[in-house]
């Protein structure tokens, strides 16, 4: 079952014994391999031998593969455990936290310690009752029809929502996992 996962799956982590280990089968999306095996280490390190053994099988990528319609009746135990950061109610792959907060410099986003100084640096500079109401997003539009429609919300020549709406640009290709034979 773990090896279908292989299929799309950037790496594989395994917890012994409170050790992680990791193997990679393909390049990561930028650097998003690495804060998600950071958030890992983490996890081990501030709760030791709390952590049970665990297998898995990471993508980084955000769009979800395991279509649910392909895993039912008996196709259902042959369903691969593929951790990634987005899903929907079409497929059964299993969310996982997105730990890029931690920093990702392709986007320049800071690392975490570095950010958090400067929102308390802004948040001293302005009171609150004094701020302009907007909305701020960045990400990825392609992911999902709701990120589409959120994109619509941005500040135009005939409307202005309160919005400052930030698509970064990514290039992909599609994978799906195939129907299991």
């Amino acid at each position: 079952m773990l090896d279908r996962a292989r299929l799309t799956a950037t790496f594989r982590l395994v917890v012994l014994g409170g050790n992680a280990y990791v193997q990679r089968f393909r390049p990561a999306f930028q650097t998003r391999d690495l804060f998600t095996i950071w958030g890992v280490l983490q996890l081990l390190r501030r709760h030791p031998g709390r952590v049970p053994d665990l297998d898995l099988m990471f993508d980084t990528v955000d769009w979800p593969v395991v279509r649910s319609h392909l895993y039912r009746g008996k196709n259902a135990e042959m369903l691969p455990p593929l951790f990634r950061y987005c899903g929907d109610d079409k497929t059964l792959d299993i969310v996982f936290p997105d730990w890029s907060f931690w920093g990702w410099p392709e986007i320049n986003i800071k690392p975490w310690d570095a950010l958090k100084e400067d929102l308390k640096a802004g948040n001293n500079r302005v009171r609150w009752m004094d701020r302009e109401p907007y909305a701020y997003w960045k990400g990825n539009p392609s992911v999902s029809g709701t990120r589409k429609e959120l994109v619509k919300c941005n500040v135009s020549s005939t409307h202005d929502w309160n919005a400052r709406i930030y698509a970064q640009v990514t290039y992909f290709c599609s994978l799906f996992i195939p129907s299991p034979q």
